[in-house]
Parts: structure tokens; C-alpha cells; sequence
């Protein structure tokens, strides 16, 4: 095997002499750091240059391999690194009853690291596949391929576009330039920024001009970023965060004291025009509770209540949101459709369930139902608004579903099952890029929080931070005009970059860029 020269389109030191002698595994160990110091750019801790870094030493790292099956374990072992730590909150639900699941919580975190990484793998081993070469060639072409493996699994096996890369933008100015291309855009500037650092780097007098184009996406940015609206006049929303641990959420014993503190809370001082409790609130079905509904009005003095409880009807059990009017009257019921796989509901749950496998959330039969699809409801003097509960706040296309633009969106959660390090910050975090991509409010309740108003620019306004029993009275901010992205979601881009992907297959066969062996 000789390794590209500059005339096979290698940019000269792009693969130094060092790393074409390290053997498969030790590159292997290295994208493993690689990846676990990447995932270091996602909340809480934000650390976004090093996962621009840690990419492009991946890249560095598959530059000197031609054969496309090293290639994908390299990128493997980089996803490997880099989802153990960014989805090491997957353990946190196991540890709720460990009695129960505790026993399956380190088999989820190797299955998920591990299975996650495949898409990582088969985008590196695709990308040397099709273009061969050890330059512009495949840094173009692997570039395509990660950010569209994000969006593979965004959809697939009912998708779970959690800790991708393009995250680790929320937070600073580059992220509102998701108004336009949503994660998709924002993924492909952080993987395309690593890329181009690994080509810079092997000609060091271009690495100023790398800067100065690095910048480029922050400075839009910054344009892009609004001044905090004026919410003088505007609708006040209470924010309700009862702060139940997860096992005592469903405990008899208990329950009398969690209701009575959501009644206290709802009942503090003030005059909001609705009040928001989060997921489940009530740990009872809907249909044992409703002569509570005279005691839930007089606490929140006849103002409109959103809450969260399960419910059955027709053979089935649902995850819902129901909105209590005035009146103590229940005049929307909104059941959560986007179900999570082994929490709320379990595939083949006969099967599995003979061997004691059964959805984390679910309390009878195999798990809920999932509702008919989104929709909107209507909240007195704030306008419609579109429910989310939970895991739907983390799809683009739940929100893109909705059959009209509503005037903010409004999602409750029980983050309680995330723990309390990294799953409630990342939740909290995609939120806030929902909120940019459609120039929309969003409200958002937490059991044990983080409960936040967040404005349309994915500000956050007001907050109740995590593991803090409290209330907060926030004004309502204003929409925004329907941003581009909100008008044609991802479908123009994920095509945009299939095309490049095809044209720099055909440009490199033409050309006939390949490593000579």
C-alpha cells in the first residue's frame, strides 16, 4: 500500500508519518478519547471547541487508512467515546427501582454507546467507500455522511436524535442560525469546521484563514440574535415545579403530601392567566380523580390549569395533558403520541415480558398507547397552543405535524427519570433549539425541573433550577414571524446534501481519486 500523494488529491501533511504507523487498534484507543473528550461539548458543561477538536483528530486519525472497514471502526470507537459519556444518563432510569431494573442499567449503557456509534462507524466506512481518496475527496464526503447518519437516526426505529453534534451549539450565537436549517445546519457547521481544522492544520499559514471562517458562522449568529421582546402587557404564566423524587413519585403513602404541595404552589400570591403543572403530576388515572377538579380550581382561584396524569379509555392507557377550565370544567385532553421505546411502551412486551423486560414508565399490561398525533389546544387568552409531553420536545417533526403555527408551545415533563447530571440539561437544551427553529415561546414544566420560559431566539427567560421546589410568574414573550426552517423543515437540506453526496461520488469515480495499493 502507498499512502495518496499531493497529486492523488492528499493536501500535503495531511496524513503525518506518525499515524500511518500506529496500528488499527491503537488509532481505535485514540478516537476513543477522541470521543469521549468530544462529548464534552454538550450540556451541561458546553465545552463546544473541543468537540470541533475532537473530530478533527478523529478525521486526522482515518485520513492515513484506506481500507473503508478500519476506516468505520475507527469512527466506531470515536462514537463508542463520545455517547458513553454524552447518553451516560441512560443508566438513571434503571436506578430508580433496582430491585426491578437495576440489573439491565449497564447493558443499556454499553448497547446504547455502542449502537449509537454504528451510525458513526457506517458513515466513515461509507464515506471511504464511495470517494477512495485521502483528501478533499473523503473530508467532503465524510463530512455528508456524519451529519446525514444524524439524521438516520433521527428516523429510525422511531428515531433518537439525541447528543448530536450540532448541540453542542445551543447556548452560543451560531445556534440561531438553526431559524434556517435546523440541527441539520447546525451539525453540518460543527462537523464541517472539524473537517476543514484537520485539512488547515497540515498547511499551517492557512489556520488564520480557518479562523477567520470559524468565526463566520458566530458573527451571523450574532446578527441573527434579537434583543429580549417587550412583554409589558402580555399574558403571565405560572410555572409549577413540585420537585417529587421519581421513587416516591407513585408511592400511596406519600401522594396526599405531593398533592398538597401541588395545591400550595398553585395557590401562591399573584394573578397568572395560566398555570402549568408538569407530567403526571397526579399519580392517580384521570378518571379516579375528577372530584378533585372543584379542589384543583378553587387552589389556582378559577384561573385555566395544565396538568399531566395517565388516563385509560377503550382497552388502552395514555400519557396525557388536560386542561382544567374555569369552572373546575376539563375542556382539552391531549394524549401524548411519540412514545419512548422501553420506557412507556415495549416492543414485542409478550415476548420480552416472560423474561421480565418491561417499559420503565409503564404500570400495566405492556405500556401506554400512543394519541392520534399532534394537535393544537386552545388556552384562554394566550391563544393555541401545541401540547408536548416529554420526549416529543426532542423531534423537529412532532412540532412540524402540528396542523397550524400556534402561538407558543407548551410541553411538560417528568425529567426526574434523567437524573440529575447531564439528561435534564440536554432535555432543557433541545428545547431551547426547538424554540429557535420555529420563532417560538416555548413554556416548560418540570417535575424536579429544569422548568424554564423560554423566548423565541431560545433565550431562557425565567428558570426553576433543577432539584428546587418552587413557582415562578412569567410573562409570556411574543412569537416571532415563522422562520424559514419553520415554513420547510428538513426535507430541502437532507436532499441538498444527498445531492452533493452524488455529485462527489461521480466527480470523484471521473477523476479516479484512489488510494494506490
Amino acid at each position: 500500500m502507498t499512502l495518496p500523494q499531493p497529486g492523488d488529491g492528499a493536501p500535503p501533511g495531511a496524513n503525518p508519518a506518525f499515524l500511518a504507523r500506529l496500528t488499527l487498534r491503537a488509532r481505535m484507543g485514540l478516537a476513543l478519547l477522541a470521543g469521549v473528550i468530544g462529548a464534552t461539548g454538550q450540556a451541561p458543561w458546553g465545552l463546544w471547541p473541543l468537540t470541533i477538536l475532537a473530530l478533527a483528530a478523529v478525521h486526522s486519525l482515518t485520513l492515513a487508512e484506506p481500507r473503508p472497514a478500519r476506516t468505520a471502526a475507527i469512527w466506531w470507537a470515536a462514537g463508542t467515546g463520545y455517547f458513553a459519556l454524552a447518553l451516560s444518563w441512560i443508566v438513571e432510569p434503571f436506578l430508580v427501582d433496582i430491585a426491578r431494573d437495576g440489573w439491565m442499567a449497564p447493558f443499556a449503557m454499553v448497547l446504547m454507546a455502542t449502537g449509537m456509534a454504528l451510525f458513526w462507524g457506517l458513515a466513515g466506512g461509507l464515506a471511504r467507500r464511495l470517494t477512495g481518496g485521502g483528501g478533499l475527496d473523503f473530508a467532503a464526503s465524510v463530512t455528508l455522511m456524519l451529519v446525514l447518519a444524524g439524521v438516520l437516526r433521527g428516523v429510525i426505529f422511531t428515531g433518537f436524535p439525541w447528543a448530536l453534534p450540532a448541540h453542542v451549539l445551543i447556548g452560543t450565537p451560531a445556534m440561531q442560525l438553526a431559524q434556517g436549517g435546523g440541527a441539520i445546519g447546525l451539525g453540518l457547521i460543527v462537523i464541517g469546521l472539524a473537517t476543514t481544522l484537520t485539512l488547515a492544520l497540515s498547511r499551517p499559514r492557512r489556520l488564520p484563514l480557518w479562523l477567520i471562517a470559524a468565526a463566520v458562522p458566530f458573527a451571523v449568529g450574532h446578527l441573527l440574535t434579537p434583543s429580549p421582546a417587550d412583554t409589558t402587557g402580555r399574558p403571565v404564566v405560572r410555572l409549577v415545579q413540585p420537585n417529587v423524587p421519581q421513587r416516591d413519585k407513585w408511592n400511596p403513602a406519600l401522594a396526599p403530601l405531593h398533592y398538597q404541595r401541588l395545591l400550595d404552589l398553585t395557590a401562591t400570591p399573584g394573578e397568572p392567566d395560566l398555570i402549568v403543572w408538569p407530567e403526571t403530576a397526579l399519580p392517580a388515572w384521570l378518571e379516579d380523580v375528577t372530584y378533585l377538579t372543584p379542589d384543583l380550581s378553587e387552589a389556582a382561584r378559577d384561573t385555566p390549569l395544565v396538568f399531566g396524569i395517565n388516563r385509560s379509555g377503550g382497552g388502552r392507557i395514555y400519557n396525557s395533558l388536560v386542561l382544567l377550565g374555569r369552572g373546575g370544567e376539563i375542556t382539552e385532553v391531549y394524549d401524548k403520541h411519540h412514545l419512548v421505546p422501553f420506557g412507556e411502551y415495549t416492543p414485542a412486551g409478550d415476548l420480552l415480558g416472560r423474561i421480565g423486560i418491561q417499559g420503565l414508565a409503564q404500570r400495566d399490561g405492556h405500556g401506554f398507547s400512543p394519541g392520534p398525533g399532534a394537535r393544537l389546544i386552545d388556552l384562554p387568552g394566550l391563544g393555541p397552543a401545541l401540547p408536548l409531553i416529554c420526549y416529543e420536545g426532542v423531534f423537529p417533526r412532532d412540532i412540524a405535524a402540528a396542523p397550524g403555527r400556534p402561538a407558543l408551545l407548551l410541553l411538560i415533563t417528568n425529567d426526574a427519570w434523567f437524573g440529575t447530571v447531564s439528561g435534564p440539561y440536554q432535555h432543557l437544551a433541545q428545547a431551547r433549539l426547538r424554540a429557535v427553529e420555529q420563532g417560538l415561546p416555548m413554556v416548560r414544566v418540570a417535575n424536579t425541573g429544569v422548568s424554564a420560559m423560554i423566548d423565541a431566539s431560545g433565550r431562557l427567560i425565567e428558570r426553576i433550577d433543577l432539584g428546587e421546589t418552587g413557582v415562578r410568574d412569567v410573562p409570556l414573550p411574543p412569537a416571532r414571524s415563522a422562520t424559514p426552517y419553520a415554513r420547510i423543515g428538513d426535507t430541502p437540506l437532507t436532499l441538498l446534501l444527498l445531492a452533493a453526496q452524488g455529485a462527489l461520488i461521480l466527480l470523484t469515480r471521473r477523476t479516479g481519486r484512489r488510494f494506490r495499493r
